[in-house]
Formats: C-alpha cells, sequence, structure tokens
C-alpha cells in the first residue's frame, strides 16, 4: 500500500469511526512526520487514549497491527523530513534521559532487523559480481559518503581496479565515470536523504551495461530502479544523524566475503605493507 493511498483510506474511514479513532486518525494526518516514529503507546498519549485503542485502529484499516501501519508511514516520510523535523521527532522519541542506551540500542534494532531480512542469495550474487569486474566504481554522496570511503579502502587491499567516485558536481561525476562499460560494476550506496547524483550515477551505468549494486534501506529509494543486485540494510535515524551501523555491517561482511575469495592476494598484499609500515615506523604499539 503506497502512503498516499494509506492517507486517502483513513480519510473515507473517517465518517464511520468512533470517537476515539477519529482523533487518532487526525492527529495521524496533521501529524504525519511526527507518527511515523511513535510507538503506539507514545501516540496513545498524544491523544489521549491507549495502546490497545491505536493497535485497533491499525487493524480496522486493513493492517497487522501497528508496526505494518506505521512502516507504511516511514517508507515516505523518512526521505522528506528535513534536519529541524528530524530532530524534533528524536526529542519525542527519545526524551531527555538515557541517550546513550537509547541510540545504541536503536542500533541493535536496525542490525538485529536488517539480519532477518538479509536476502544471501543477493548477497552472493554481489560477491561474485565484484570478483568479476574489470572495473569496480563506488559512489555513495553525502553521509553515505563515509560508507563508500569505508569501502573503498578495504577493497584497494584486494583489487587494483578500484574507483571512488568522489566528485560534488554533476558534470564531474559523469568525468569520472563515462567509461564505465559491461564488464564494470558500479556500487550505488544511498540513504535518506536520498542524494540525486548517486541515482544519477546509478541510472548513466545502467545504460552503459554495467552491472549496478545498490545499498540501501529498501525498495523505495530511488536507486533500486536501475540496479541489478539490491542489498537492503535498515537505516533509522538518530535525531539528524542517520544510523549507518547496518548498512556498515553488510560492507563488513562484502570485505571479508571478498577477501577470503582473493586470500592468496591479501596475504600477500599485507606480508609486503607489514614490511613497509614497520620501516617507516607507521603504527604505534599499545601501552603496556
Amino acid at each position: 500500500m503506497q502512503t498516499a493511498g494509506l492517507f486517502e483510506q483513513i480519510r473515507k474511514a473517517l465518517p464511520g469511526m468512533s470517537k476515539s479513532h477519529k482523533k487518532i486518525a487526525n492527529y495521524i494526518i496533521d501529524h504525519s512526520e511526527k507518527t511515523a516514529y511513535l510507538t503506539a503507546t507514545k501516540l496513545g498519549e498524544c491523544v489521549g487514549t491507549s495502546e490497545s485503542t491505536v493497535v485497533r485502529f491499525a487493524i480496522e484499516l486493513g493492517f497487522s497491527g501497528y508496526p505494518e501501519f506505521q512502516t507504511e508511514l516511514r517508507k515516505s516520510l523518512r526521505s522528506k523530513l528535513t534536519a529541524v523535523q528530524r530532530i524534533d521527532v528524536a526529542d519525542t522519541m527519545m526524551g531527555e534521559k538515557n541517550i546513550l542506551q537509547k541510540v545504541m540500542s536503536s542500533d541493535i534494532g536496525n542490525l538485529k532487523a536488517s539480519l532477518a531480512n538479509l536476502d544471501e542469495k543477493a548477497f552472493e550474487e554481489a560477491v561474485d559480481a565484484i570478483c568479476s569486474a574489470k572495473n569496480i566504481y563506488i559512489i555513495g554522496k553525502r553521509s553515505s559518503y563515509m560508507l563508500a570511503d569505508f569501502m573503498n579502502h578495504y577493497f584497494s587491499y584486494i583489487f587494483d581496479n578500484v574507483h571512488l567516485v568522489s566528485s560534488n558536481s554533476t558534470s564531474e561525476l559523469f568525468e569520472e565515470i563515462f567509461r564505465i562499460s559491461k564488464d564494470d560494476v558500479l556500487i550505488a550506496i544511498s540513504y535518506p536523504r536520498y542524494s540525486k547524483r548517486t541515482r544519477t550515477a546509478a541510472e548513466f551505468s545502467k545504460k552503459k551495461g554495467a552491472t549496478v549494486i545498490a545499498l540501501t534501506d529498501g525498495d523505495m529509494a530511488p536507486i533500486t530502479e536501475f540496479a541489478d543486485v539490491k542489498l537492503f540494510a535498515i537505516s533509522d535515524m538518530a535525531s539528524f544523524v542517520d544510523s549507518l551501523v547496518a548498512p556498515l555491517s553488510i560492507i563488513n561482511a562484502l570485505i571479508v566475503a571478498i577477501g577470503r575469495k582473493n586470500r592468496i592476494t591479501i596475504e600477500n598484499t599485507f606480508n609486503e605493507l607489514e614490511k613497509i609500515w614497520d620501516e617507516y615506523d607507521v603504527y604505534e604499539a599499545a601501552r603496556s
């Protein structure tokens, strides 16, 4: 069900709703950005009703429960929230106490949810495509750039054909990837708020016949339209900050899996690097 259809469904059902359900419906329509990240208990408190009433409201709309209803709101709204709206939502969700515990618990929840929905076949397809590619292009913009940079750092130990797409203008972006071909792979990493440049790179690469691997939070992400392989990891927000723990874990898994397939190369690389690091005193030992 699309979110636009959800709101239409709520409005059509309003006249026949009970008084308490009408209060819930009107609150959701007027505060959809906040509702998308409220628990059933919190939503009940906001409208002056019980958690069970909120759950029954979702069920009467045709959902299996409140979590499924809330997911539909999140899918569309997450990419549209401004930084200020994200802060407001986080304040409502977390309050002012135990921030450390709440944020870390949220990250753990993201990891568990991502693991529960993991597509192992897609993961293996991604590993095989990367290992067999003539050239590997990696792109991630805005907050997703740190994920792309991390992946590039470790892939560079394994392959000599890795290219991190780092330009911040559309014209320069095309200059970096215009040679991409059917023998190549583009790994596009995109999380809300989704970067248009990442979508542009995925679209261009697809037209050039390259294999496009998307690492994102779900099928509603713009880059999935052009993806041959889709890897999903949840990235629920914490205030104006994107939680990137789950996608980083997927990247770690890719690095480990690809490293195992290229074990001899990895061993030779690090044997050589260890000599260089020792010779030039690169690392400092921990205090005993």
